[in-house]
């Protein structure tokens, strides 16, 4: 890497946080019409911590007189506080799965609302980063849709007709057209696989059955299996893999994605990201429990709307490891409320 790259990496890095500070202070600041006082219970993800510090220390200062009590022991905690009314609050790293809804259902006969609060991480494993998928350096390959990944990791294919087994299927010629594709990526049971099988399957489960799976369901996101799904690939000169871009070699590459057959195009950087322009970003979420036409819990709700403003995006931007939301998603999240 030449001089003048390094410097220009590192101006990047140093002045995004600049970037997204400038960009939330166009987001309404946090004003309250009403005194909040009592407790709010929150479990969940442990992850967020820190950030959570953060947002409770920018709400008390508007509200000395609330209280906290925290439990954030893992994302798989945050439901069931909320469904056995131990938790207002479940803090969760992820979407809420089919099953974690069902178990609310049962309970309250109507659905929890849920609210993003925040972006996940570019690269930081454990903090909801986004999924990048990569080939071999050598691979003339530089972007794919969602149809196409698929076609390559899926087997039913609800998107599109038909098996993608082959590169001359994606129109390489030469030595790659007879050559066929070798997946790689975390053990499907993970929730980074369980988030990639949802967004590119279109809802189906069945995944193509020559995956070659890495991890294990006692330590699910371990560095080291996104580690070891792209030394696999760096010796798969016709392999293809959906891992963390963090762990990146210099025997693989990332390439650009498209939600959409005509495209446009996107590779996973913060600001893509943010925006939600990668098809494979990642978001935090906070479920209440709110029954339909009912306003929710007074001290709830102002506590969501502080996340939801210019200090508590920037209480994010602080923290420095998840990424702020846009101002289009903080709108949406906010009528959310209404």
């Amino acid at each position: 890497m030449s001089t003048l790259q390094r410097f220009l990496m590192v101006s990047v890095v140093v002045a995004f946080p600049t970037m997204c500070v400038r960009a939330q202070n166009f987001l309404p600041s946090y004003h309250s019409s009403q005194t909040i006082t009592g407790t709010i219970r929150i479990w969940g993800n442990d992850r967020m911590e820190i950030l959570m510090k953060y947002w409770q220390e920018g709400f008390r200062r508007h509200h000395p007189d609330v209280r906290f009590e925290t439990n954030l022991i893992g994302t798989g905690t945050g439901m069931a506080g909320l469904y056995t009314s131990v938790a207002d609050l479940a803090l969760m790293g992820r979407a809420s799965t089919a099953k974690e809804i069902q178990a609310f259902e049962w309970v309250f006969r109507y659905k929890p609302l849920g609210i993003e609060v925040s972006t996940g991480s570019l690269d930081v494993p454990g903090k909801t980063f986004a999924v990048s998928v990569f080939v071999h350096k050598d691979n003339p390959l530089s972007k794919l849709t969602l149809t196409q990944l698929d076609a390559i990791f899926g087997s039913e294919h609800l998107r599109g007709p038909r098996n993608i087994r082959n590169w001359g299927d994606l129109g390489l010629t030469g030595e790659w057209r007879d050559k066929a594709i070798n997946c790689y990526g975390y053990n499907a049971e993970t929730a980074t696989a369980s988030f990639f099988k949802r967004v590119v399957f279109n809802g189906s489960d069945k995944w193509n059955c020559e995956l070659k799976e890495f991890g294990d369901l006692e330590q699910p996101e371990n560095s080291l299996h996104a580690q070891r799904v792209l030394d696999a690939l760096a010796k798969d000169r016709y392999g293809i893999a959906f891992s963390n871009l963090r762990f990146v070699n210099r025997q693989v590459k990332p390439i650009a994605l498209a939600a959409t057959d005509d495209g446009p195009y996107y590779e996973a950087t913060k600001g893509n990201l943010i925006q939600r322009k990668y098809p494979l970003t990642r978001a935090a979420f906070v479920y209440v429990n709110r029954a339909p036409g009912q306003p929710l819990n007074s001290k709830v709700e102002e506590f969501l709307r502080y996340i939801l403003s210019q200090e508590g995006q920037q209480d994010v931007v602080r923290e420095g490891d998840f990424l702020p939301l846009s101002g289009e998603t903080v709108r949406e999240q906010l009528r959310n409320l209404d």
